[in-house]
């Protein structure tokens, strides 16, 4: 059992995290019910990932998912959370990923996800294509700001952990409309790049640091696919809801996947 505290982006209020060990699949403790981690259990993409299971919700899941992900943690832990919102703690997923250590070996991974055709999903201007081969990760951004601006970043699962460190961020012209919806009441200068007119108000952990975040998002939020993807996917002004809107195209009866194994 690890423990973590912190306090939400979007929501501003504390949040205690344990993570423990138990048989069956991956799933998060709101009280007395059982949110599982999984596609069907989206029911929000803007901004965050946040899923539900009756009016239980849990929300900014995708940095811990991407850790767990990425330590192989695909089965076998039970994520308990006191309020409705993950913490943001730096912005990243790095800490999650040295709390996950704390849980030893992880159980055999599962048969991994194999598509045998192309396929290509558009959302709101986004797009993202998937072909069969050898898994790897290609991830393009575009910001109309001088600090941002074209940003791509492609590796496979040996570079994985290069993205772990890189944080949320936005522009500093769009707190005010955030925060009047209600959102980024816990963001600061400590859990998320925030970019002034010029550039970011703080430095950057790596010049790419932006479109890897998006890529870190993306890793994570294929975790609910529940199993590996393997293959090759690129996303050209990815979002939340562009990862939701590929993952439910993998999991239609339809989609053509190959043998799992």
């Amino acid at each position: 059992m690890t423990r973590v505290e912190g306090v939400g982006v979007h929501g501003g209020r504390p949040c205690r995290v344990t993570l423990h060990r138990a048989d069956g699949p991956v799933r998060f403790r709101r009280g007395p019910r059982d949110i599982p981690a999984t596609v069907d259990a989206i029911v929000d993409s803007r901004r965050a990932t946040t899923l539900g299971n009756g009016e239980a919700r849990v929300g900014m899941v995708e940095h811990l998912l991407a850790a767990l992900a990425l330590r192989g943690f695909w089965t076998g832990v039970v994520v308990e959370a006191s309020a409705d919102e993950l913490p943001i703690l730096d912005g990243s997923a790095l800490a999650w990923y040295a709390l996950i250590e704390g849980l030893g070996a992880p159980p055999p991974p599962p048969a991994p996800l194999r598509p045998r055709r192309t396929l290509e999903v558009r959302h709101a201007g986004a797009c993202a294509t998937l072909e069969p081969g050898d898994t790897h990760l290609c991830y393009s951004i575009a910001f109309d700001h001088p600090g941002i601006g074209r940003q791509r970043w492609c590796g496979g699962p040996e570079r994985y952990r290069e993205l772990l460190d890189a944080r949320t961020f936005g522009l500093l012209s769009d707190v005010e409309a955030l925060r009047a919806e209600g959102l980024a009441s816990g963001a600061n200068l400590e859990n998320a790049i925030v970019f002034g007119e010029e550039g970011p108000l703080a430095p950057l952990r790596t010049e790419d640091e932006p479109v890897r975040h998006k890529a870190l998002d993306d890793l994570g939020e294929l975790f609910l696919l529940g199993r590996p993807l393997h293959a090759r996917i690129a996303f050209q002004r990815g979002s939340h809801a562009l990862h939701a809107a590929v993952m439910r195209e993998l999991m239609r009866p339809t989609t053509d996947t190959g043998p799992t194994r």
